[in-house]
């Protein structure tokens, strides 16, 4: 097997519509992506039926939320490291000044559902 190696800092890069998702690497069983938020840019509730996440965020601020039944809400920044489980929705939002950049592990196949 070749090594894989990507460089977060040539990626960057922010779009007007949605956070912009890049993938630096992908297995059968993990994927590591880096999201690049614009000022309170939010990924959305949303979940992964069958794949835990860990994020860890690489510059900036912002706010991590969790809901199984009850939401609970984490004030993240540069440095912070945190679990999306498996199955429990879960939403990433740029506290609005931008320059949020997270990275995310997630085992595979993960699946996901966005909250109507």
């Amino acid at each position: 097997m070749a090594i894989q190696s990507a460089n977060i800092n040539e990626k960057k890069a922010v779009t007007n519509d949605a956070v912009n998702k890049v993938n630096l690497t992908k297995t059968d069983s993990l994927t590591l992506d880096v999201y690049y938020f614009k000022g309170g840019q939010s990924l959305g509730y949303h979940r992964h039926p069958s794949g835990d996440q860990i994020f860890t965020v690489i510059a900036g601020v912002g706010t991590f939320k969790l809901d199984n039944g009850g939401e609970e809400m984490l004030e993240v920044k540069t440095g912070s490291t945190f679990l999306a489980p498996a199955n429990v929705w879960h939403d990433l939002i740029d506290n609005g000044e931008g320059g949020l950049i997270a990275q995310q592990v997630t085992r595979q196949p993960a699946g996901m559902e966005k909250r109507s």
